[in-house]
């Protein structure tokens, strides 16, 4: 059980620190985003994929316009 959303950032745009409850992957569909996760920077291009654990701090910010699916993995 989980969910898919596709999100869409311009350049500069992107989601402040916070944590989840499930673990969740991040698949980069076009463009770059810094991927923060536990206060590491991840920088991730198109075709690049990233997997956040659960209840670890993380952010995302747009290097360049980038869009983004999220897949949430709920127990």
């Amino acid at each position: 059980m989980g969910n898919i959303t596709l999100f869409a950032f311009d350049k500069g745009e992107g989601l402040s620190e916070h944590t989840a409850p499930f673990d969740a992957v991040v698949s980069i569909v076009d463009g770059k985003a810094e991927i923060m996760v536990g206060g590491q920077s991840n920088i991730l291009e198109t075709g690049e994929t990233i997997v956040i654990p659960a209840n670890i701090p993380h952010a995302v910010k747009a290097v360049e316009a980038f869009k983004m699916v999220l897949t949430m993995i709920k127990n």
